[in-house]
């Protein structure tokens, strides 16, 4: 207060109070939010949320703003408050914690177990900084659970996995494999004595069935023979709707994998349809072709043929390495020259025909976009995904 809003207690107190008031002219549900409460004065905090719930606060949502508590101080707090705060019992009270110290989920939790009934959280945990509470790990401890909270959410858990990949694709944030719920290894069972007590029986060592989060225990694995109907059969069941020229125009890009990779497998589909269905018609640049030169102690050399408004254009050019190359020689041929604030590559499965899939987040005359690419060639995948952002521009 002092130091940010250069205000005393009283007066912010009456400022909380005006803005409350004026909120519940317009609408009937009002959330305050005091923020870096979990190091506020628990009296004064006491005092703010009584007073804003008399104005007419329906839910008092408790930011631990810095990350900066443990779940047995933020679990009383939220104990202390409703306990002391008089009229408690007509708002809802909300948990709000950010990462910093990796305890947003335990915080979240503590809170619940305290009397909260609101969590305020993100699909993978993103955000600021270190993040916030990730929605799959609380949803999923309450289910798994029941015994300790005896809460429930109305979470359709089986879409969780189809949210979080959705998640990843839209803002380039890639999931760490070891991510609890909807990391890669989330499920897998390396360990001989572990992957023993599985086959015997599952509940040994699985606390959670995959299903329960959208996830499939059996991996279908496809390649070059395998027709229309198997792969459109496999699409709907990832969870996607295709239509007829998004499912063709996969299809097609599914040969041209399978041509490269023996076995393709779920991941592989998901990561080629998703770029497929991201493309419009629309789209100004088509990429053709391209060329690579480079090696130890010579030049990296790039060429590249793209379609623009149905004409090919080609150019070639030199850089700090292949990539560099070939993103100057987009740049030569579409005109544009954005700036790559971000590039991440990784692989889509494992082994040494893997699929990878690459992010590059561009800035230009002031916007900024993401663009995603695909391909067992890593080359391929970087341009792709350069193209697919000018695209967006």
């Amino acid at each position: 207060m002092k130091y940010k809003l250069g205000k005393e207690p009283k007066e912010v107190l009456k400022m909380a109070v005006e803005a409350v008031t004026l909120c519940k002219q317009f609408v009937d549900d009002v959330e305050f939010s005091p923020e870096d409460a979990t190091r506020s004065e628990p009296e004064f905090l006491r005092e703010l949320c009584e007073a804003v719930i008399a104005a007419g606060a329906t839910t008092i949502n408790i930011p631990d703003t810095v990350g900066y508590t443990t779940p047995s101080e933020y679990g009383g707090l939220f104990k202390f408050l409703l306990t002391n705060v008089r009229g408690a019992e007509k708002a809802i009270f909300s948990a709000h914690c950010h990462n910093d110290l990796g305890l947003a989920t335990a915080n979240s939790l503590a809170a619940v177990q305290n009397g909260a009934r609101q969590i305020e959280c993100t699909i993978n945990g993103i955000g600021e900084r270190a993040g916030n509470t990730a929605m799959e790990e609380v949803v999923m401890a309450m289910r798994t659970r029941k015994d300790t909270f005896g809460i429930q959410t109305r979470t359709k858990t089986e879409e969780i996995a189809r949210a979080s990949y959705l998640v990843k694709t839209i803002t380039g944030m890639l999931v760490q494999p070891n991510k609890a719920i909807v990391g890669a290894n989330a499920f897998a069972h390396e360990s001989g004595i572990h992957q023993d007590g599985v086959i015997k029986h599952r509940e040994t060592y699985e606390i959670m069935k995959p299903e329960t989060v959208g996830l499939s225990s059996n991996r279908m694995v496809l390649g070059r023979h395998s027709g229309r109907a198997g792969f459109k059969d496999r699409i709907v069941k990832l969870g996607f709707s295709p239509q007829a020229e998004e499912l063709e125009a996969a299809y097609q890009r599914f040969l041209e994998i399978a041509d490269r990779k023996k076995e393709i497998y779920d991941e592989d589909i998901r990561a080629l349809f998703s770029e497929e269905t991201r493309k419009s018609t629309g789209d100004r640049f088509q990429l053709e072709g391209f060329t690579v030169s480079t090696g130890t102690k010579s030049t990296p050399t790039a060429g590249v043929r793209i379609l623009i408004d149905g004409h090919v254009r080609e150019e070639s050019s030199t850089g700090d390495g292949p990539v560099d190359a070939i993103y100057k020689a987009i740049q030569k041929t579409t005109g544009m020259d954005p700036e790559v604030s971000r590039l991440v590559i990784s692989p889509v499965t494992e082994g040494q025909d893997a699929m990878a899939e690459a992010s590059v987040t561009l800035q230009y005359k002031g916007d900024r976009v993401v663009g995603k690419g695909s391909s067992t060639d890593i080359i391929e995948a970087c341009s792709r995904a350069y193209i697919s952002a000018l695209n967006r521009f």
